[in-house]
């Protein structure tokens, strides 16, 4: 026996350096490619993904491109008329206008597409649950209800079931599938749900139960966001239209007292009679690019309150933002 582990021993001894060199290689691939997912390496390898997993990371491309534009638009104002005049010409405010725009349209929709998507996983989620319960109660073990389950149609929600369904099938204990399932979905209510499932079901509760109260948390959180945004509806429509009322008011003013004004201060300027303070000092460029700069400021910022209300996020209201700015800007340079 002595001779026999000595024998295994050289052996080993003699694998050895082979099986640190493999295991070090094997080590060192995964460790790249681990970098290669995260940060600078990622975004290399996967740019598009990057940018548009997360609406706010669309930034990162869009901030630096219209910083670009408006500095291009400038360096073209400056050579056309002075440092001093380009300053003053409403050529800059349209440069500058754009920029915004090209800063903020993608993420307006990144976000539109985002809290849309949100907003389905979350309405489907009470119906999941609920199936699986209902099925477990049956008599069904959980791998079967979730099989099952997973052949139904939960609109966004149903790849997620079905990837569920394959790690349970793979026998992945359920309270790391259904982490890694809400993980997956990365919505809070998703979360919140799955940690009370997991929690609940280590604790040795019934699974049914625990999946039934879940559904129902989950379809009072749905229903409790779906009456929040009807009752806050009209408070959005009401800053829509107040911005229009503001734009009839500029135009009004603009178009008939402050014009009226300037006409009436050039004619007695003519005549030399001496009111050339009056109503000769009216510059209508001046007033009408002022009026113009407080609409795009008050667009901007009444959409972002209007997603506040609507939505509880001020990101979600710059696609309010960004129709109340070009409205106000064609209404400027078409109409006022």
């Amino acid at each position: 026996m002595k001779l026999f582990d000595t024998k295994k021993t050289d052996d080993n001894a003699h694998d050895t350096p082979s099986q640190i060199q493999t295991d070090e290689e094997i080590i060192a691939r995964v460790e790249e490619q681990h970098r290669s997912n995260e940060g600078i390496g990622k975004f290399m390898r996967h740019p598009v993904q990057v940018l548009t997993e997360k609406p706010m990371n669309v930034l990162i491309l869009t901030i630096p491109v219209a910083i670009i534009v408006f500095v291009i638009g400038l360096i073209l104002q400056v050579s056309k008329y002075g440092v001093f005049l380009a300053l003053t010409t409403t050529g800059i405010d349209d440069y500058f206008l754009l920029a915004v725009l090209i800063a903020s349209i993608p993420l307006a929709i990144l976000d539109l597409k985002y809290s849309m998507r949100v907003r389905n996983l979350n309405i489907s989620l009470p119906n999941f649950f609920r199936d699986v319960a209902g099925m477990n109660e049956s008599g069904m073990t959980l791998p079967n209800a979730i099989h099952v389950v997973a052949e139904g149609e939960y609109g966004s929600l149903t790849k997620y079931i079905q990837k569920l369904d394959a790690e349970m099938s793979w026998n992945i204990p359920f309270v790391d599938a259904i982490y890694q399932f809400g993980e997956r979905i990365g919505t809070s209510l998703a979360q919140r749900s799955v940690d009370l499932i997991a929690k609940a079901s280590r604790a040795g509760g019934d699974v049914s139960e625990v999946l039934r109260a879940a559904a129902n948390d989950s379809f009072e959180f749905v229903n409790l966001e779906t009456e929040r945004r009807n009752n806050m509806l009209i408070y959005v429509i009401i800053v829509l239209i107040s911005y229009l009322v503001f734009l009839f008011v500029i135009a009004v003013m603009t178009g008939t007292f402050l014009e009226t004004m300037a006409q009436a201060g050039g004619a007695v300027s003519e005549s030399g009679s001496g009111g050339t303070t009056f109503g000769g000092a009216i510059d209508m460029d001046f007033y009408r690019r002022l009026f113009l700069h407080a609409s795009v400021i008050q667009g901007f910022f009444s959409g972002l309150v209007a997603g506040q209300m609507g939505e509880g996020r001020a990101v979600a209201g710059l696609k309010y933002s960004v129709i109340m700015v070009v409205i106000g800007w064609v209404a400027f340079r078409l109409f006022i």
